[in-house]
């Protein structure tokens, strides 16, 4: 197949990337070309999403069995900017693959949650109001025109590579040395996570299934509790997790994030991939402690293992450990 990956460069989209060139696919992206040149035997073409005349001069005439798109969110693009790429691409594609999000959903105290569930009430200006903007747009122009759209949407991806450094990578340095661990809401916020290979697998699927045209699917399934979630990474690392719960007045009184991001109420979600099961025989993902294993593994052998505080170009995630420490200690607690 003649795959065009929109991104490509960094975690979700380089492993993408590698699974499409295991698969024998012959790979273009198309990015910005600020994380280097792409990979041997990739070709790269270079545009910005928020650059419409480059965009045309980079995809003009050509065509794609399928579009991955994994850069599709409102830093790096807008609602404007994404219509017109739908506009340049639309007839030429065989398979358009949007990546959203769980942040695309309204919050539900109702578990877990299906595709049929209602989106999100946001302005596109919104991280969540754009994925909800970029669905309705791509499935509005398959019933229209034909555009062979079909949607992804996962909750927390994580494994190795992961570029959003307030995750995982956060706790196997907390944990490995010995450091507080600040947990909000009782420990019982609760989401979906799910391992970056088996998300990329799930996507090459979605790119030839003929049933996968015209829908929405959740990929990520693994519910655990915050709490859950630092002892199963304690248990790996082999530590004894300090855990420090915050009261809630103190979460509200914060000056700045101070415990894992997935940590925090608007997170509370989990969603349930038995349509993805269902209707293209997509297999069971591998469940939260081996992925986390092996992304411990990875860790291990990073240069993030001697990290103390990051935060990742894109994003602006990261986590301030002295900062946590200094919460910690007006607590009651030693650093």
């Amino acid at each position: 197949m003649r795959t065009l990956v929109l991104g490509g460069s960094s975690f979700v989209g380089g492993r993408l990337v590698r699974k499409l060139l295991e698969n024998g696919d012959e790979v273009t992206t198309l990015n910005r070309g600020r994380s280097g040149n792409s990979r041997a035997g990739v070709h790269q073409l270079i545009a910005d999403r928020r650059d419409v005349d480059s965009m045309k001069a980079a995809l003009s005439g050509t065509e794609w069995d399928a579009v991955y798109d994994v850069s599709g969110y409102i830093m790096a693009t807008d609602a404007e900017n994404f219509r017109a790429l739908v506009d340049l691409v639309d007839g030429t594609v065989g398979r358009y693959v949007f990546v959203s999000s769980v942040m695309a959903y309204e919050q539900s105290g109702v578990f877990p949650w299906t595709e049929d569930f209602a989106q999100r009430d946001e302005p596109p200006t919104t991280y969540g109001g754009f994925k909800v903007f970029a669905e309705n747009l791509l499935l509005d122009r398959y019933r229209t025109t034909g555009l062979p759209a079909t949607v992804a949407r996962p909750a927390a991806i994580y494994g190795p590579e992961n570029n959003i450094f307030d995750m995982e990578s956060a706790m196997f340095i907390r944990l490995r040395r010995g450091l507080p661990i600040l947990l909000p809401h009782g420990g019982l916020v609760t989401g979906s996570f799910g391992y970056v290979d088996d998300f990329v697998a799930a996507l090459t699927t979605m790119a030839y299934h003929e049933a996968a045209v015209g829908e929405i699917f959740n990929v990520t399934g693994s519910g655990v509790t915050a709490l859950a979630y630092v002892q199963t990474l304690a248990d790996i690392v082999g530590a004894e997790p300090r855990v420090v719960p915050l009261p809630d007045e103190t979460v509200e009184s914060l000056d700045k994030p101070a415990f894992c991001r997935l940590f925090r109420a608007r997170h509370h979600g989990v969603l349930s991939t038995q349509k993805l099961h269902d209707v293209l025989g997509v297999p069971p993902e591998r469940d939260f402690r081996s992925g986390h294993e092996l992304t411990y593994e990875w860790f291990q052998q990073s240069p993030l293992a001697n990290s103390t505080t990051l935060a990742d170009p894109l994003w602006g995630k990261g986590f301030d450990l002295e900062y946590e420490a200094e919460i910690a200690e007006r607590l009651g607690v030693s650093p």
